[in-house]
């Protein structure tokens, strides 16, 4: 095994490990979430490895028992703003959206391993993969909404792709939902659902047999009840419209009474600006390429980090953890679409 980086403690390990190109994130007491430095390494090994005869698939895993990859360091990005070092931390998020094209284009199989929370980029480092494996431990969200910011990392094309709908991947972004293993294999969003199978009996079979044999022999229905099938009806219907106030008109509909009490509970605390502006952002992107539905996300991103919300969001969320952020009001968020236009065109 050659280590494409020296130390065992580095926040990302990339090996060869017999054919198969190893990625491990390994920042387990941030849960893994996703710094400049192992934006740059996956980036370094995905390069070195994309010629390189000798590797066959590319593997993502991760350490530590609880997550897969808890997002972007957002937190480090708050810092960032209140610094003033814009151009920081706009480096890094073009830096990792460019490495979510990088790995939708990737010339051979990019499996990730979901065990343990997916959040936000860690979506980004595994969902635009041929492969998304999932345990029953795995879970999968975009929470950006409570942060004040948007649904990036390509999810917002991506969560559009889903075997559910356009209307489907909109109530995933605008909510945060949660989705356990049987509702992302019931989506799509994983293209195979392992069951109780040990992560790391699943990374060496992997590695040992290659990807799909290695699925071949261990996939497993999901555990888990699928909370979401018997709301597909009314989130087809509510989700299915252009702007963030259309939704919540819909929501008010006689039919939609269950689905109205769900939204409600779970966007209590997010960012009406940050709402507003993703619902614009999923229709500017319905019918768009990764690489301009990124570039949209990209800028639409600048535009919301120089917003306080995202400051206050992240200081609620991440920093403070009270949960009460202190956002801009629904009616002054409303009023401020115009200020989203654009970045969206």
């Amino acid at each position: 095994m050659t280590d494409t980086t020296n130390a065992s403690d580095a926040p990302v390990r990339c090996s060869l490990v017999e054919s198969t190109g190893l990625i491990e994130l390994n920042r387990p007491r941030a849960l893994n979430s996703l710094n400049l430095e192992m934006v740059r390494g996956i980036t370094a090994a995905l390069d070195a490895w994309r010629d390189d005869a000798a590797v066959e698939q590319v593997l993502v895993v991760s350490t530590g028992p609880k997550a897969f990859c808890a997002g972007g360091d957002v937190r480090a990005a708050r810092e960032g703003v209140l610094a003033g070092r814009d151009d920081e931390v706009e480096a890094f998020f073009a830096e990792e959206y460019a490495m979510n094209l990088a790995i939708s284009e990737y010339p051979k199989p990019y499996v990730a391993l979901l065990d343990g929370v997916t959040m936000g980029g860690g979506l980004g480092v595994s969902a635009h993969g041929s492969h998304v494996l999932a345990t029953d431990r795995a879970s999968a969200s975009m929470p950006e909404m409570a942060i004040g910011f948007c649904t990036d990392v390509g999810m917002s094309r991506r969560f559009q792709e889903l075997h559910r709908g356009r209307a489907m991947g909109a109530f995933l972004a605008l909510t945060g939902f949660r989705l356990n293993a049987a509702e992302m294999a019931w989506t799509g969003l994983s293209t195979a659902s392992l069951g109780a199978a040990d992560a790391d009996e699943v990374r060496a079979a992997v590695i040992a047999e290659g990807v799909d044999a290695a699925v071949a022999r261990l996939a497993a229905q999901p555990a888990g009840e699928n909370r979401l099938a018997g709301l597909a009806l009314q989130i087809s219907d509510a989700f299915s419209a252009g702007t963030w106030p259309a939704v919540l008109e819909r929501l008010e509909r006689p039919g939609n009474a269950q689905l109205r009490e769900l939204v409600a509970e779970l966007t209590a605390q997010a960012s009406p600006s940050s709402l507003v502006a993703t619902t614009l952002l999923f229709t500017a992107n319905a019918e768009a390429s990764l690489a301009d539905a990124l570039e949209r996300e990209r800028r639409l991103a600048a535009v919301l980090r120089a917003r306080p919300d995202f400051v206050e969001g992240v200081r609620a969320v991440l920093v403070d953890k009270d949960r009460e952020p202190a956002f801009a009001p629904a009616e002054v968020a409303e009023v401020d679409a115009v200020d989203f236009a654009p970045a969206l065109t």
